[in-house]
């Protein structure tokens, strides 16, 4: 199930997103402002963000460069505005669509879907570097300067999901839930355990692996 994040000011436009796309088994948060907007969205992970241009206090482009910074997920824009100059700045800005208000909601899945598989295509099949680290995504493989190392299944899926996103803060549930596909526990220690040991058998590398203290964990490309 993909996550997808509706930063919105409209709560009726929120409401109508979230019923549609429950309905092609989309799981859906809204964010109401662009105060806490880049808040919600670090907390945990998202396959897509909508982002309507219009908010209150923070506009959708600061937004925009805000998520750019930490992030390279799918950015759908929603807006009133039709300009195609603003649909070039905001292109350039890193958004990868834009659909003008008012939309019909076949004509967004489309876009969703179109962003989500575009994305994916950026994976697979790839060699992700940082340092003497190396990650091979088809093969399930992690190497430090050059030399095989032994991981298991969820640290593989730990330490690929940190390297996709470089910088990008993952809290421990979001980690835990993303890999385990279940329920996060306050109390559950797995993540420090599985953290450490990845850190202990990437030896000169491990410490790309960083603690944001009361936040959780993210990786250090460079």
């Amino acid at each position: 199930m993909s996550s997808v994040l509706i930063i919105e000011d409209d709560k009726e436009i929120c409401q109508i997103l979230t019923d549609f796309l429950c309905n092609y088994n989309y799981e859906t948060e809204c964010c109401f402002s662009g105060l806490n907007a880049l808040s919600v969205f670090n907390q945990k992970f998202f396959d897509l963000v909508i982002l309507d241009l219009m908010l209150p206090y923070v506009s959708g482009e600061e937004i925009l460069c805000g998520i750019r910074k930490v992030s390279d997920v799918p950015i759908l824009v929603v807006s009133a505005k039709d300009l195609v100059r603003t649909k070039v700045e905001l292109l350039r800005l890193g958004a990868d669509d834009y659909i003008t208000k008012p939309f019909n909601l076949e004509e967004l899945l489309a876009r969703i879907e179109r962003c989500l598989i575009r994305n994916q295509k950026t994976f697979p099949g790839i060699r992700i570097i940082c340092g003497e680290l190396a990650l091979d995504t088809q093969s399930k493989s992690v190497f430090v300067q050059e030399n095989p190392i032994s991981l298991t299944a969820k640290e593989y899926q730990i330490l690929e999901l940190l390297m996709k996103y470089p910088n990008k803060v993952f809290s421990k549930q979001n980690l835990y839930e993303t890999v385990w596909n279940d329920v996060f526990a306050r109390d559950n220690d797995v993540m420090n355990t599985h953290i450490s040991n990845i850190r202990k058998k990437l030896g000169s590398e491990g410490w790309r692996i960083e603690t944001v203290w009361g936040l959780g964990y993210r990786f250090i490309k460079s």
